[in-house]
């Protein structure tokens, strides 16, 4: 299904993100509110057999690529029956997910097995002490454990996304970087923006991509530009001479991709969210429960395609997003 942007070109949104828990084995710095307080019941949380029927109408309506996130989705029971169930919905190409790494080394090569196609690490330092300053938990051990366990496990690429913040893990840009020499690793830089009152006491922490790639290149060489790595994001890659792997860059704040950004949203409790900065504009549970209605649910999905095209973030003022229960 094509929709116009605001800035008039075609594009095909093809692309849904869809939140599995708002619950989190890790308490990040700028992701899970402090307001946050008790997490969302059970019968708040889609079901399986719910989250099968909503994907299959968004495949039905133009989807093809689906990527899993949180909270953590690895903390959720039977994961990989979800997974193996998700991948046999016929239309569906690609089945992908972002987790904080902490259980990957125990399920990197059942999740592959299952038949994800792509995984994403969210991991912002390379130093134990660090880690647990940036998240709450001492853990980083397991999840460099994870890192290895998914590219012995064969997933290409696997890539490491890292937010950087002034004074806080912006003296590591070029460690990452390096770890794209010897590794076929996708780094992925990513802009630090606020989205709740505990990340707003960051605000004065935004690294621009530019200054992120100007210190890579003044440490270890030129970075030059380079295509066809997987994954229709708005990430821009380059690649260090000789290196395996690659870096990329999400300009989220400096920038606006809003006219090419090709995906949807849907949060744990099965909100739908046509951009992350726009707030929920349909409740998918009335049509889900008690009783499922199909044509109901890919009436209202179908419609939300052609809202999509309405969203800019530059005119919305101030969003507050709860990262912990729709993913990034």
């Amino acid at each position: 299904m094509e929709t116009k942007s605001e800035a008039g070109p075609e594009r095909s949104i093809d692309y849904l993100r869809l939140s599995l828990t708002d619950r989190c084995n890790l308490n990040c710095i700028y992701c899970t509110p402090l307001e946050k307080g008790q997490c969302l019941s059970h019968d708040e949380v889609l079901r399986y057999e719910e989250i099968i029927a909503v994907v299959a109408s968004f495949v039905r309506a133009g989807v093809k690529r689906l990527r899993l996130t949180g909270g953590e989705p690895l903390i959720k029971k039977d994961v990989l029956s979800l997974v193996r169930m998700l991948k046999s919905v016929e239309g569906l190409e690609e089945l992908s997910m972002t987790t904080n790494g902490t259980l990957l080394s125990l399920y990197a090569a059942q999740l592959k097995d299952a038949g994800l196609d792509r995984i994403n690490i969210s991991l912002d330092t390379l130093k134990k002490d660090r880690f647990f300053s940036i998240t709450g938990k001492d853990l980083f051990k397991q999840v460099w454990q994870g890192v290895l366990a998914s590219l012995e496990s064969g997933f290409n690429p696997v890539k490491l996304n890292v937010v950087v913040m002034q004074g806080v893990n912006d003296d590591e840009i070029a460690d990452f970087a390096r770890l794209t020499l010897e590794n076929p690793i996708c780094v992925r830089f990513i802009e630090f923006f606020h989205t709740n009152p505990r990340s707003k006491k960051l605000i004065n922490s935004l690294v621009s991509s530019e200054m992120v790639k100007e210190e890579i290149q003044d440490k270890l060489g030129e970075l030059k530009p380079v295509s066809g790595v997987i994954g229709r994001g708005p990430a821009k890659y380059y690649k260090l001479e000789r290196a395996l792997g690659t870096i990329g860059f999400i300009n989220g704040t400096t920038g606006n991709f809003c006219s090419s950004c090709n995906r949807l949203r849907i949060d744990c409790a099965g909100r739908i969210f046509p951009c992350l900065f726009s707030g929920p504009v349909l409740d998918l549970r009335p049509l889900l429960r008690p009783n499922l209605n199909n044509h109901k649910l890919f009436s209202e999905i179908k419609e939300i395609f052609m809202i999509k095209s309405q969203y800019n973030k530059n005119k919305i003022p101030d969003p507050k997003i709860d990262m912990s229960s729709m993913g990034g």
